[in-house]
């Protein structure tokens, strides 16, 4: 049994797992008393969130491996362990996930009428998994936490979800389950293949990272690893889950939604895909360029047709995530291109702290216009100036205004990927032109568009944004605009670990044909199958 050196105490394991404390908490105490559970659930949130902050402050920026590292042996017959620790962009993504947290606890103060309980449980069980996804370093438990995520996730979406709540929360488990059955194989395949050729058991994702694997086992495994991640960011063409999802999801589900589930596809790209199957990662960069950046142009182009207002912001997602996963594979496509891949994680970072907000303020309008239809709304930023105010310093950080956060990580995505292909690269640019239009059309519609008596005016007074929703969403405030004007204090996080993984790809980039060589081997894996 070891503990961390650094502060102590297994601070990790305690982010992990206070929701959980939280949940028996609420069984004990809660039952039929909702202030007591809900103060319940923001306590536990606050702490996790503070205990994060703390994590960041002991950080060690330079030094490399996983630090604040716990690990207990777990099921000795096959050597799992339960391992935890983090490297600076996992760091980051806890720390992301835990401000998430305290904020949907706020903001759903009062916006589950049935089962109110229940929902809060479910919550508080999401981080959970959340956070033990972005902690864990054995393999085994990464996929436990990868799965436990799923159930209060569909339950969410499940129970209270709008009225085709029922197709979206399957739609969301079947993907996302073909997806994990995928990577348990794939794990599966990893492990013994090492136990067959080192005689070592092991599922320590380090161990496992160091091995060189052949040819015909990177290809299928990385497809499979690949998969599943993609269909978690969503990439196009496996997105189709993701509408659905959002438009059906409570508020504060499409807020975790956005701003960590689709995070996770992009972390288990970097922290699997790349440093176990160097080669392969290297041979599909031109598909995954490509699709990255068909995703960006497409999911915009769909966003400016959009008449619902959540369903527009969900399309923006798939074009913005499509900056993720561009940056991630052409910083890897050349020696030396880590802003590429740093500029990738920047953006998981200004995506869930701008689209979670954006999904907040499309929340608090149906709130108080009990509509989504862009049609139905006009003039609403009269009467809700405080409200206007918010959701048009959001959307300027979505679209990637300088001095806010939208605008650092999609920079330095797209010199990565100028520095791989300049044509790709200035058709992504188009999907920052295409944002603009989409979300200025979307706010001047929706505050400043007046209608005269074709706009349908709510039958009661509107009430702007109260203390409670404010305090929601001042923290994205704060850290859309740190991240915009001093990136340097979350850069200083990603050197080190984005440093790591490239030096064990830059052994698959040694001469100018090593893609095409890669590409070879696959096609000789599948003639080998028939």
């Amino acid at each position: 049994m070891s503990w961390n050196d650094q502060i102590g105490f297994p601070v990790l394991s305690v982010i992990t797992f206070l929701p959980l404390a939280g949940v028996i908490a609420i069984l004990l105490f809660g039952r039929g008393r909702p202030q007591v559970y809900k103060v319940i659930a923001l306590v536990v949130t606050l702490a996790a969130f503070a205990l994060s902050v703390w994590m960041l402050v002991v950080f060690k920026v330079s030094q490399a491996g996983m630090q604040l590292a716990e690990s207990v042996s777990w099921i000795a017959p096959l050597n799992i362990r339960y391992g935890m620790g983090v490297d600076g962009i996992a760091a980051l993504l806890v720390f992301l996930t835990t401000l998430l947290g305290v904020v949907v606890i706020i903001a759903s103060w009062h916006y589950v009428k049935d089962r109110e309980m229940g929902f809060f449980i479910s919550l508080l069980l999401l981080e959970v998994g959340m956070v033990g996804v972005f902690c864990a370093t054995d393999l085994f438990l990464f996929y436990v936490f990868w799965e436990a995520m799923l159930i209060p996730m569909y339950f969410i979406i499940g129970i209270w979800g709008g009225p085709r709540r029922i197709y979206a929360a399957i739609k969301f488990f079947l993907f996302t389950l073909i997806g994990s059955l995928l990577m348990l194989l794939a794990i599966i395949a990893v492990v013994y293949y090492v136990k067959d050729h080192t005689g070592t058991l092991t599922f320590d994702i380090q161990s496992l990272s160091r091995v060189v694997y052949s040819y015909h086992l990177q290809y299928w495994a990385f497809l499979a690893f690949f998969v599943a991640f993609a269909i978690k960011v969503p990439m196009f063409p496996v997105h189709t889950w993701l509408p659905d999802a959002h438009v059906e999801a409570p508020t504060a589900g499409s807020v975790i939604l956005a701003g960590v589930l689709l995070k996770m596809g992009g972390y288990g790209m970097l922290r699997f895909c790349l440093p176990f199957f160097p080669d392969a990662a290297v041979a599909f960069v031109p598909w995954v360029v490509g699709l990255s950046v068909i995703a960006i142009i497409y999911g915009a182009l769909v966003a400016m047709m959009q008449k619902d207002l959540k369903k527009l912001v969900a399309y923006s997602s798939v074009s913005h995530m499509g900056f993720v996963t561009a940056g991630i594979f052409a910083g890897i496509a050349l020696v030396g291109n880590a802003a590429g891949v740093e500029g990738a994680i920047l953006v998981m970072l200004s995506h869930g702290f701008l689209t979670g907000a954006l999904f907040l303020m499309v929340g608090f309008l149906y709130e108080r216009t009990h509509t989504r239809e862009i049609a139905e709304m006009g003039t609403l930023g009269k009467p809700l100036p405080v409200l206007a105010g918010f959701f048009l310093f959001f959307s300027f950080g979505s679209l990637g205004l300088p001095g806010l956060s939208g605008f650092v990580g999609e920079f330095l995505s797209l010199y990565g990927v100028f520095e791989y292909s300049r044509w790709m690269a200035a058709v992504a640019a188009i999907g920052v032109i295409l944002a603009a239009a989409y979300l200025l059309w979307m706010f001047q519609r929706t505050m400043y568009n007046d209608r005269g008596d074709d706009e349908v005016k709510p039958s009661f007074p509107l009430k702007d944004l109260g203390a409670r929703e404010i305090a929601s969403l001042v923290p994205l405030v704060v850290f859309v605009i740190w991240l915009g004007v001093y990136p340097r204090t979350f850069l200083e996080f990603l050197h080190v670990p984005v440093q790591t993984i490239l030096d064990r790809v830059t052994p698959s980039l040694s001469d100018a044909s090593a893609g095409m060589g890669a590409l070879a081997q696959l096609v000789d894996s599948v003639r080998g199958l028939f």
